[in-house]
Formats: structure tokens, sequence, C-alpha cells
């Protein structure tokens, strides 16, 4: 695998980066944090139509470009730098995963191409990411509670993650306007990304998969693996940021980037930035190597028996890119001072994104515990037979 950029992705980054700064700067995600929806409807076909940004991984015969995940994780860090406020995330670094994974309908794909489908996926039912779902359906219907959705409450098409008759896990899909299912968003730390309680009661569902276990350990990675690029994206500007007034900022007559003290609390945020760089591409670069139905294993945490690359690799990211962040955001406000902890400061619309993103989809310690069984090292810190990649 390799981790150098290419020119075609330098190019997309270099158009991502000048189509975000004038239609989606953190101005606009301050305003839009604001609202019940968080979303701008216009944007969202925008990026689609002029951009093909939601369907840049979706294969070329279902309206999409055919790229694969480290082409999206450039979009990924482009969009964490501006602090993008709508549902990329859930609908192209999560449902689409499952779907490409589960082999779904054409139509499904389409939709989430051309922009016209909010795509998410309902998973969690006690906020833990790594624990099988309880919810059941039974006769098509699906009744219970799906808590932490991602952009939930605008969702066109909702996938969840509930237990078929037999008792395997399977994947259903749900209108978002379906009748008996209620909606409700839920107030969160980090404003700009959007969260919803699902209520289902005799919630009429078409089956996607009747086996996901392995679709659904896929969307897990790959939207562990994209969310780290977009860790890797907002620890980035902070970085800049901080730069940026360590030069201007003067006590004693001369900036204090010229301090020592300072001088090397930047270079450690530095360092955390490009290693954290290093561990989002190398799990991207596994993403892509590893074929979408590929079965990388079950859902269930440190002991789920995964096997390839892609479950170490993501694990390693999604936990290192998580410290990170939060690391640099922190120091952010820190070096900052006085400024940096006010409202009107975007530091602690960074630090907020950091803290929250740690979260999703399992903390940095449930990360470690799964990276520590993939790889074999017991409770005593012995590698055993196994090895990472």
């Amino acid at each position: 695998m390799t981790l150098v950029e290419t020119e075609e992705l330098r190019e997309l980054r270099a158009v991502l980066r000048r189509f975000l700064a004038e239609h989606a700067p953190v101005a606009a995600a301050r305003r839009l944090m604001a609202t019940r929806d968080g979303l701008d409807r216009e944007l969202w076909r925008r990026m689609a139509g002029e951009l093909g940004l939601q369907g840049l991984a979706v294969p070329a015969e279902h309206g999409g470009s055919g790229f694969g995940v480290r082409e999206l994780a450039v979009v990924f860090e482009e969009m964490g730098r501006v602090l993008y406020c709508g549902p990329f995330l859930a609908t192209v670094g999560l449902a689409l995963p499952a779907l490409l994974a589960a082999g779904a309908e054409a139509g499904d794909l389409q939709g989430i191409a051309d922009g016209s489908s909010i795509a998410t996926l309902a998973w969690t039912e006690d906020g833990r990411w790594t624990a099988p779902p309880a919810m059941t359906c039974e006769n098509g219907v699906l009744s219970g509670t799906k808590t932490y959705v991602l952009d939930g409450h605008t969702a066109d098409l909702i996938l969840v993650a509930a237990r078929s008759g037999d008792g395997s896990t399977a994947l259903f899909a749900v209108d978002g306007d379906a009748g008996g299912l209620t909606r409700t968003p839920l107030p969160t730390l980090d404003q700009t990304r959007k969260l919803a309680r699902l209520d289902f009661a005799d919630v009429p569902a078409r089956l996607v998969a009747a086996d996901a276990d392995a679709a659904l350990a896929r969307a897990r990675d790959v939207a562990a693996t994209l969310l780290a690029a977009e860790q890797v994206g907002g620890a980035e500007r902070a970085l800049e940021m901080t730069v940026e007034y360590v030069k201007v900022r003067e006590q004693f007559g001369r900036p204090i980037g010229s301090f020592q003290a300072v001088k090397h609390r930047c270079a450690d945020m530095f360092v955390q930035v490009e290693s954290a760089r290093s561990a989002m591409l190398n799990a991207a670069s596994a993403a892509d190597d590893a074929p979408a139905g590929a079965s990388d294993g079950a859902s269930d945490g440190a002991s789920d028996g995964a096997s390839g690359e892609l479950p170490v690799a993501a694990a390693l990211a999604k936990a290192f890119c998580s410290d990170a962040y939060f690391h640099v955001a922190g120091e952010t406000i820190q070096l900052h001072g006085g400024i940096g902890f006010t409202w009107e400061h975007d530091a602690h619309l960074y630090f907020k994104r950091a803290k929250a993103s740690q979260e999703l989809f399992g903390p940095p310690a449930a990360h470690r515990d799964r990276l520590a069984g993939l790889v074999g090292i017991t409770a005593d810190g012995v590698r055993g037979a196994a090895t990472a990649p």
C-alpha cells in the first residue's frame, strides 16, 4: 500500500478546500448548529450535483464515480477543517459502506449518489457501538428504540441493525417518514453534529441483508477510518490557528511563538497531527485493499475474531486520532490564552468536536481493547501468536 498523495488527490483537495471555504466556512457551521436540522439542503444538492461528493465511492453503474476510501478520506479531512455541519458522515461514512457491503438495491445507492437521499445507520441502543443489537424484527415490522443515531431526525433512509427471527443480526431499511416512527433530536456537546433518538412502534421494514454481521463490521471500520480522517483535518486546522496566533501575540516585547516553551508545545502538536495522519492513511489504504463484501469480523468488539488488515488499522487509527485531536484542540485553547475560552473564538468549537468525536463509534479505550485482542496482546502485555500487519 502507498501513503503518498497522488496528483489527483491533491487536485481533489484543492477543489474541495476552495468550495468549502466559500460555501461552508466555520461561520456557516455556527449558523446551522443553532437550527434543528443542522443542514443546508441547497448546499447538500450542490455537493452532489457540482462535485459528486456523495457519489464518490458509489459504483459507476449506480450513478457514482467508483472511487474508494482513500479519496473519501481527503473529503473528510477537508470537512473536518471547517467543522462541516451536515449529514455527510451519516450518509457517506456510515450508511453507504453498510449498503455496499450488504449488496444493497440500486435505488438506495443512486439516491445517495445524486443527493436526493440522506441516509443513516441506527445501531446503538445503549450507547455502545460494540454491542450487538437487541431490537428484533418480527413479521416485517420493527419495535424498540435506537439512540444516538447520526442525523436520524432528517434521514430519508434509515438502516436498522436488528435481530431476525432466527437470532442472527440482519439489516433492515426504513423510510424516514414511515408510520409508527418517532424521531427526537438529542442535545449534544458538539452542536455541529446532530444526533437523534428513534422510537419504532410496529414500523414496516424492508430486509437489506439477512446475515449482516460482516456488512456491519465493514461499515464500523470504514466509518471509524473516515471519522479519523475528519479528526486529522480538524487537528491540522487547530494547529494552524495556533501557529498564526503565537506569531502575532506579543508578551515582553516579542511574539510568544519565539519562546522555547511555546515552540515545543507547537512542535508536539505537529507531531500529533502528522502521526495521526499516518495512522489514518494506513487504515484508508487497508479499507481499499479489503473487498467491500469481505468478512472483516463480527460486531462485538475485541474478541470478534476479525481477520485482515482493516480491523487492526481502523482500531489503531480511531484510538490514536481521537486522542491526538483532543490533545491538539486543548493546546489550541491553552495557547490562545483568555480569548481561546470565549464563545466568539472558534477554538471551543474544535475542542467540542474533538471531545464528541472521541466517543463516536466507541471511545479510544474500547478501540484499544479491540486492538489488543486482534493482535494477540494478552492481559499481562505479552504478544501472542497473532501479529499486527
